[in-house]
């Protein structure tokens, strides 16, 4: 064909409503300039419809699908969320789950929807029922991120066996303790399974084709580096925008399992990843020298790279505990003032902003029917359900959910001095207090925080050159209103968990 030939063709095609592979997709440009306000979402419980308010959804009330998902999208919108981390997608295994409805993790296999997540009254096919949804992510400028899990399910391995690791037995492997899956079998750099590249094609086939902009690789070092080389090659010759983002840390030493593979974090970025979690996730066990030295860590490591490259701020996750539960409310408040003031990517997980605990009132108790061969409610404590029909993530915290609003508001007020600024650890001779300014141009912001959560830090004083007597100081976020000018420097206590965000302006 020639070039006017598929030129009048692509035109004919958009008309009649057919859309390309990235067609219109940004997402590694945002990524990648640090743009991308990120939230994770499990399908299966996103807008769940828990009308007797028991935490379970029982017969005649509604999980968690593709179109009712589509009534939160302006809630997305309105919170300053533009992409989307969208659990995984695939069957659940049903076999030696987790679970009343299975792990999302525990892949029944790589190919096609969890048909869990399809409205049943809908004549929609489920690749529709994805695509309806992804559309109206589209159409309010928010992006969409698909997890790709990590192993597959028992029933996989029974149905497809050449996927998967066997010991000299012919058994399949149980990664760590994840009990509910099975290593799968990459190979190694010099020789690929082939198999599972096949399937992990067909993977990106189906998430391009209901209009996806990119994947987060759950446990991305258990593969080898030539593996995710060949899946990234493929998935950017059908759309050079569609980002990868490893799950991957800087404290990850080695594998889940002596009979996996392990590839560092630096070579995953080196193959093509366009960024990682790096290990944000530590904050709540940190000093501030772990902040602040983190912080330059990741500044140095991502500016290493030929190509552009970026982080999350993976202060919160699935995988992590509610912040409410391990410090109280301030701890929520913090991450979202460095969510934003930092220059990486923000991320939180859906009920984060309104102060979920994801404490279930029926956690690990029998339940009366199940989907899997497991007949009790399984959830891990204080993290969001991935293993049965459960109600919808959310609490009524106003506090939290005003400081979120704030914080993400000013971020993305600031944009340019938040993703470009200059960033400057600031002593503050207190091991418990962190100080640092975000510098461009006249701009400058001072960002102060307390990681004792229960005891105050009273008579901070931190030096910084662009305090003098020609600026004053504007609070953007402080609980307590104690700051104060001093030469060259600000004086101010800190509540327990405290973080103040001091905007210094000419007078």
């Amino acid at each position: 064909m020639n070039r006017k030939f598929l030129c009048a063709l692509s035109i004919i095609l958009s008309l009649s409503g057919v859309c390309f592979a990235g067609e219109g997709n940004n997402l590694r440009t945002l990524f990648l300039t640090n743009k991308a306000n990120i939230c994770a979402i499990n399908i299966r419980n996103f807008n769940a419809k828990d009308i007797n308010g028991n935490e379970i959804i029982d017969d005649g009330e509604e999980s968690g699908n593709f179109l009712n998902a589509v009534d939160r999208l302006d809630e997305m919108q309105k919170l300053n969320i533009n992409v989307l981390h969208v659990l995984p997608i695939t069957p659940t295994g049903r076999l030696k789950a987790l679970g009343t409805a299975g792990s999302v993790y525990a892949a029944g296999d790589f190919w096609s929807i969890n048909e869990q997540l399809i409205d049943k009254n809908s004549e929609l096919t489920d690749i529709e029922q994805a695509r309806r949804f992804i559309d109206e992510c589209h159409k309010r400028g928010i992006r969409v991120i698909i997890d790709l899990p990590s192993c597959g399910a028992y029933d996989l391995f029974l149905t497809h066996p050449e996927l998967f690791i066997k010991d000299n037995r012919q058994c399949s492997i149980v990664p760590t303790d994840w009990t509910d899956v099975r290593l799968l079998q990459t190979g190694t750099n010099k020789r690929l399974n082939q198999d599972l590249i096949e399937a992990h094609k067909k993977f990106i086939d189906m998430i391009l084709s209901i209009g996806a902009d990119g994947l987060r690789a759950d446990v991305a070092t258990i593969k080898p580096s030539n593996f995710w080389n060949e899946i990234i090659k493929y998935t950017r010759a059908k759309d050079p925008q569609f980002m990868f983002l490893a799950e991957a840390s800087d404290s990850w030493r080695e594998p889940p399992s002596i009979y996996a593979e392990f590839t560092p974090y630096y070579k995953l970025l080196q193959v093509g990843f366009d960024g990682y979690y790096g290990s944000f996730f530590n904050l709540k066990d940190w000093k501030a020298v772990d902040l602040i030295e983190h912080i330059k860590f990741n500044l140095k490591l991502l500016s290493s790279y030929k190509e552009p490259k970026s982080a999350i701020l993976s202060f919160t996750t699935h995988d992590e505990v509610s912040p409410v539960v391990l410090h109280g409310e301030n701890f929520s408040i913090m991450i979202s003032w460095l969510n934003a003031t930092l220059p990486f990517n923000p991320y939180c997980i859906d009920g984060f902003f309104s102060g979920d605990t994801y404490l279930y009132q029926w956690a690990n108790t029998k339940a009366a029917k199940s989907e899997t061969d497991d007949d009790y409610y399984f959830v891990h404590r204080g993290k969001i359900d991935l293993f049965n029909f459960s109600r919808k993530p959310g609490a009524d915290n106003q506090n939290i959910m005003k400081n979120f609003k704030n914080a993400y508001k000013f971020r993305q007020n600031n944009i340019e001095l938040i993703t470009k600024g200059s960033f400057n650890p600031i002593k503050t001779g207190n091991d418990m207090v962190f100080a640092y300014s975000r510098e461009l141009k006249k701009s400058v912001i001072i960002v102060i925080g307390n990681l004792d959560f229960k005891n105050p830090q009273n008579g901070i004083c931190i030096k910084e050159r662009n305090i003098n007597y020609k600026k004053t100081a504007v609070e953007i976020h402080a609980g307590n209103d104690n700051i104060k000018l001093i030469r060259h420097g600000i004086h101010t206590d800190l509540n327990a968990g405290e973080i103040k965000v001091i905007e210094l302006i000419n007078k």
